[in-house]
């Protein structure tokens, strides 16, 4: 068997498995063996040499992304907020919030304690 036009590299399987799945297979084998852009050196050279190992073909640099992809949608996520602006000066407020929130929840926790006795004295 081979390649045919209507099921390309999914005609190795023969009619076995369903088209669903045969066509699931032909969406993922297609972005995995594309050729994407180093973040490295710019060029589009990059290759899948194993599960979430990619090289690139021109500096032979080596990296680790996602199963088929070089890159993955929460890493992209990620990389867009570290590189937002006020992003550092967030991380420095919620360090000070975090740092602060044990002395406000025992504030809390005495205030509650004080309304349950007061309750229970009426």
């Amino acid at each position: 068997m081979g390649k045919t036009k209507k099921v390309r590299k999914a005609g190795r399987l023969g009619s076995r498995y369903g088209v669903g799945i045969r066509k699931r297979l032909l969406k993922i084998e297609d972005k995995q063996q594309k050729n994407y852009v180093c973040p490295l050196c710019g060029f589009k050279k990059v290759k899948r040499k194993a599960a979430g190992i990619f090289t690139c073909g021109k500096c032979h640099a080596k990296f680790a992304g996602g199963a088929y992809l070089p890159t993955t949608l929460p890493g992209n996520i990620i990389k867009k907020t570290v590189a937002q602006k006020g992003f550092a000066s967030k991380g420095k407020t919620l360090e000070k919030m975090i740092e602060e929130s044990p002395e406000e929840e025992e504030k809390q926790e005495e205030e509650k304690s004080e309304k349950k006795t007061e309750k229970v004295a009426k």
